[in-house]
């Protein structure tokens, strides 16, 4: 569950066009949402009385989502401190590395009666080193449905599901969430808790929220229906029945539902859907920039409105931004015709253009109005930016919800510290050469000695044993070597930030 408080996003484990159904092969049968369905039960003038026939239509096709996973932890040695400890774990203290079982449960919503389920990434992928071993799909009548993945993609946090059944499934559609209002009612149904089935009902509080998170998907329907862990993947519907969000995330201070709800709304989504159900790849477009908002003092020092453009703090050398001509101090108004505001941000709107298109990009600079071409490139994986996102804190045009890649095995168990090669974005955000060589440390054991030395995230391993480094199995390979000689330290070659590179030893575990 992604917990929030301020400008902090958080998921809910413990879950567009209305055309798009017909991309499915649902055969001759009728959504559950159907507009002849639900106006047997939905008076069209509004919410009903009560929700309850609503809810029996509905039902059917929202199901509970468990996942049992493999996850690696690594145990503490009882004997650590005593003479014994060398016998059962590793000289600092540490254990023998277990594997345990884990579990998830989330929610989603079948929408093909041939069995495709839609929820959220999250709540299919393993946390950390974790392996998810089997997903299975329960039904509203008890009846439990392995499930196999059909697509996922991280940035948006959706994923697709397909299960198998002797007869047709019950589904639901997709709605037009552009058309919602604040004030409209909407329920949610899902598993908060494990509580499968639970029912919630409320209105919509904002149609696009921005929460702050830089992800090119920051853009949510807000509603005060309460919605907890578990509810993760379930489906938001306004009262013609017609799924309008993907329940979420929540803003809380305690982590309990406070009554601000975040759905990824059904026009993010249902195109998103549609292509990982034909198997398309996902393309992301990009300009390489670092970003904020301009607000408060920013906006009053340049003499502009708050909330309307964003400020670019910095430029990522060879990336489109960069050949275009932007520099950091800009102040981005438009893209593509289009103003960059706090509900439609310059990520969203860069995201959600084909790569290789060139389009104008309006700008304010010392006082003057530009307009400039930019082609717009290839959005990086989400574990490429999760590096960059290491060392350079928030950054508008990056996504943080993903881990940054392990190191090896041998470099973290022996030397406490996982590393990632340096690439020409770290190296920016780094303020060192592009054509610097090394490994740049992600982060450390605490009680490894490379920590107690001072090693930091953010360091850069230049060489190993007077052996430069360019790669993991670069250092890898010197440090399996020191092992094999029985050598208790390796010399590092470390450089820090605005400091030059020293040599420093550090002992092996």
């Amino acid at each position: 569950m992604r917990y929030s408080y301020g400008l902090t996003s958080a998921l809910l484990v413990g879950g567009a066009a209305i055309s798009l159904i017909t991309g499915y092969p649902a055969g001759a049968q009728v959504a559950q949402n159907d507009d002849s369905q639900i106006a047997k039960v939905v008076p069209r003038a509004g919410a009903p009385s009560g929700f309850a026939d609503l809810t029996a239509q509905l039902q059917p096709a929202v199901v509970n989502i468990s996942t049992r996973q493999r996850i690696q932890v690594q145990s503490q040695n009882p004997f650590a401190g005593t003479p014994f400890e060398g016998l059962f774990g590793t000289p600092n203290g540490g254990g023998q590395p277990q594997t345990r079982e884990a579990q998830s449960l989330g929610s989603g919503f079948i929408i093909s009666a041939d069995g495709y389920v839609v929820t959220n990434n999250h709540v299919i992928s393993p946390e950390g080193n974790g392996q998810v071993e089997e997903i299975t799909v329960t039904t509203p009548d008890g009846t439990d449905y392995p499930a196999t993945i059909v697509g996922k993609d991280d940035a948006s946090d959706l994923a697709v599901l397909k299960i198998k059944g002797d007869k047709p499934f019950p589904f639901v559609k997709f709605g037009d969430s552009a058309k919602a209002r604040p004030g409209d009612w909407v329920i949610a149904i899902g598993n908060p808790f494990g509580l499968g089935g639970t029912v919630t009902a409320g209105i919509v509080s904002a149609v696009y929220r921005a929460t702050g998170s830089g992800s090119p998907y920051d853009r949510y329907i807000q509603t005060d229906a309460s919605i907890n862990r578990g509810n993760s993947g379930g489906p938001l519907f306004d009262m013609q029945g017609n799924v309008i969000g993907i329940n979420n995330a929540i803003l809380s201070p305690s982590g309990g539902s406070v009554g601000i709800g975040l759905a990824i709304p059904a026009d993010t989504a249902a195109p998103i859907v549609k292509k990982l159900i034909s198997g398309e790849k996902i393309e992301r477009g990009y300009l390489g920039v670092q970003i904020q908002p301009v607000t408060g003092d920013l906006a009053d020092s340049l003499g502009l409105p708050q909330n309307r453009g964003e400020f670019v703090q910095a430029v990522e050398p060879g990336q489109p931004a960069d050949k275009a001509g932007i520099k950091p101090g800009d102040i981005v108004t438009k893209v593509g015709g289009k103003d960059v505001t706090n509900d439609q941000t310059l990520s969203f709107l860069v995201a959600n253009i084909k790569p290789g298109t060139s389009v104008p990009v309006e700008l304010y600079r010392q006082g003057q109005h530009r307009t400039v071409n930019v082609t717009v490139g290839t959005r990086p994986s989400e574990k490429e930016l999760a590096q960059s996102q290491m060392f350079n804190g928030d950054d508008g045009d990056t996504n943080d919800n993903s881990s940054a890649p392990a190191t090896s095995e041998v470099v973290t168990k022996h030397l406490g510290v996982q590393v990632t090669p340096i690439t020409a974005r770290i190296a920016s955000q780094l303020g060192v050469s592009p054509d610097t060589k090394g490994v740049v440390v992600l982060s450390l054991d605490p009680s490894s000695d490379a920590a107690q030395k001072g090693l930091q995230r953010g360091d850069i391993i230049l060489s190993a044993n007077y052996k430069d480094i360019s790669s993991v199995a670069d250092l890898e390979a010197v440090v399996s070597q020191a092992m094999k000689d029985k050598r208790e330290s390796v010399l590092l070659r470390v450089q820090r930030r605005g400091r030059p590179a020293m040599y420093i030893a550090f002992r092996l575990q």
